[in-house]
């Protein structure tokens, strides 16, 4: 798994799976600025790009996708998180949103949520 962001003008995000990049890449208003491949390189990259948005996987090695989303909020806290994940489950989901995530797509809905949830994170 990786994690990707996003910034402004056109909004810059980093992404987490090549089907992410696809999508969001075709976007005019969405600018990809790199990717992380775990969760600690997440929340150094997070620092370094300040990313308007960042996609965070919550199964990510090292450090997973809630405390990453939770460290990153702390250190940026203008930079919204997106979680992109296969799980649905409501603790994930509320665990989430309770670490700072800005909202929250299952791969199984990216091509339905992906752009509209993360132009509305920066909004």
């Amino acid at each position: 798994m990786t994690s990707s962001f996003a910034s402004s003008s056109p909004t810059t995000i980093r992404f987490s799976w090549t089907h992410s990049r696809l999508i969001l890449g075709i976007e005019s208003e969405i600018e990809v600025a790199g990717r992380a491949h775990d969760g600690e390189e997440a929340t150094r990259l997070a620092g370094e790009l300040v990313p308007d948005v960042v996609l965070m996987d919550l199964s990510m090695p090292v450090l997973d996708g809630f405390e990453a989303s939770r460290r990153i909020r702390a250190e940026a806290p203008a930079t919204a998180v997106v979680v992109l994940t296969g799980s649905s489950y409501a603790e994930d989901v509320e665990k989430a949103y309770d670490a700072g995530a800005s909202g929250y797509v299952t791969k199984d809905r990216i091509a339905q949520d992906l752009v509209r949830t993360v132009l509305g994170a920066v909004n």
